[in-house]
């Protein structure tokens, strides 16, 4: 990979071991009780309606525009307390049978933690519905996640999610679990766990508890976000650092299907506050962020010398679908999922 132009680095300090503990015997007990459904039908009832070319703002002056974007509805385009950050597709996870965007967001405020959640959109239809990640325990119990969720990557039917002190996070979605099948309704809306012989998710219909964790071998990187390469045949999972103002931030390559260790290879990047990466067809592709009224940047690197490219203000997690490059914005009244030409 040397013909990318980064710098190569020691692939030690990333090793990821496996600690899985009891979370997959919580996942079950909870699935057990609730029982799953499919991306697919939770799609066709999706409560939500994205926008097509809405939010022009999040584009700033780009120019030219994205080939496509979409645009979160109002109440989730104005609200302080949740922040989109990662993204992923169908294409990417090989085994979703429609198109379909998913997006992560963490909850800001540091009172009345509510955790994460990831959106699931059709660009067919434009609907979208949030389901919550939560952490459950061999009793039945759970609870909200509270991390940043950076970025998140989908293997199959598993979403590994970014978790920047620890490392990754995996949620099975076979274990996407809709509360109206085990209840009349949705329960109190202020509330997350089992009480009273209910389940509550804050109001959430839909709920994806954790089944396994990867975790640092030695502390110091941080995993903030995370993607996954197809177009080489054999998959590849991408995981690197964000640094705010250090261009000494890692990005790594891991086989698939994941098994931890160390990375295949590791790379230093050479740019600051990147908030995303992913190699797709020989080239890597880097999403440079600025502030909530400048636009980013998308730098490539294809032939050893980086290329700028113009990109909408607040780019996060990185993704590839329908032959595009995808990312998703975070910035109140800025929120859209957008394409590019690879």
């Amino acid at each position: 990979m040397a013909a990318t132009g980064m710098v190569s680095t020691d692939k030690a300090p990333y090793a990821l071991n496996r600690a899985t503990g009891d979370l997959a015997d919580g996942a079950a007990k909870l699935a057990g009780e609730i029982g799953g459904t499919a991306v697919e039908a939770l799609l066709a009832q999706a409560n939500r309606t994205a926008v097509r070319r809405g939010a022009a703002a999040a584009l700033g002056s780009m120019r030219a525009r994205p080939a496509e974007w979409y645009a979160f509805d109002a109440k989730d385009q104005d609200t302080a307390d949740w922040y989109p950050q990662g993204l992923s597709c169908g294409e990417e996870s090989g085994s979703i049978g429609v198109p379909v965007f998913v997006a992560s967001w963490y909850f800001k405020p540091e009172a009345g933690e509510r955790g994460i959640r990831v959106s699931f959109l059709s660009p067919q239809t434009l609907k979208y519905q949030h389901a919550l990640l939560v952490a459950a325990k061999p009793d039945g119990t759970y609870a909200p996640i509270d991390i940043h969720a950076g970025g998140i990557a989908i293997d199959g039917d598993l979403l590994y999610v970014a978790d920047t002190y620890r490392g990754l996070r995996v949620f099975d979605l076979n274990n996407l679990l809709d509360l109206r099948t085990a209840q009349n309704d949705l329960g109190d809306p202020t509330r997350i766990g089992r009480h009273g012989g209910k389940f509550h998710a804050f109001g959430y219909r839909y709920v994806i508890p954790q089944t396994d964790s990867w975790q640092l071998a030695q502390r110091g990187p941080h995993f903030s976000f995370v993607s996954i390469d197809r177009s080489g045949g054999t998959g590849r999972l991408i995981s690197g650092e964000y640094m705010k103002d250090d261009p000494g931030g890692w990005v790594a390559h891991w086989g698939l299907p994941f098994s931890g260790g160390e990375p295949d290879e590791a790379f230093v990047m050479g740019h600051p506050k990147i908030q995303g990466a992913i190699s797709h067809g020989g080239k890597w592709y880097l999403s440079q962020a600025a502030d909530a009224t400048t636009n980013g940047k998308l730098i490539v690197y294809a032939d050893g010398e980086p290329q700028t490219r113009p990109f909408p203000i607040g780019p996060e997690d990185l993704t590839v679908q329908g032959g595009k490059l995808w990312s998703v914005t975070e910035f109140r009244n800025k929120r859209v999922i957008f394409g590019v030409a690879l």
